[in-house]
């Protein structure tokens, strides 16, 4: 939990806008994820792909998550 502690949202939502959605038209997560749910997520290099422009989205939730439950810890 430290390492999400200590990366700030401004560098997490850097990290989204450069690497989750380029290149820009359209993004590349939404092709792939629209390749995931047509089944046609297959090519080992579609599947790379798929994780890499997807990682910076997960980070992102799980900073949200991390902050929302400090923020209600701190609260009580």
């Amino acid at each position: 939990m430290k390492f999400l502690d200590s990366i700030s949202i401004g560098t997490v939502l850097l990290i989204c806008v450069a690497l989750g959605l380029t290149p820009f038209t359209p993004p590349h997560i939404w092709e792939k994820t629209a390749m995931l749910f047509a089944g046609t997520l297959t090519q080992p290099i579609d599947i790379f792909d798929f994780f890499m422009h997807g990682t910076p989205w997960l980070l992102l939730v799980a900073k949200l998550a991390r902050m929302a439950r400090v923020g209600m810890a701190e609260e009580d």
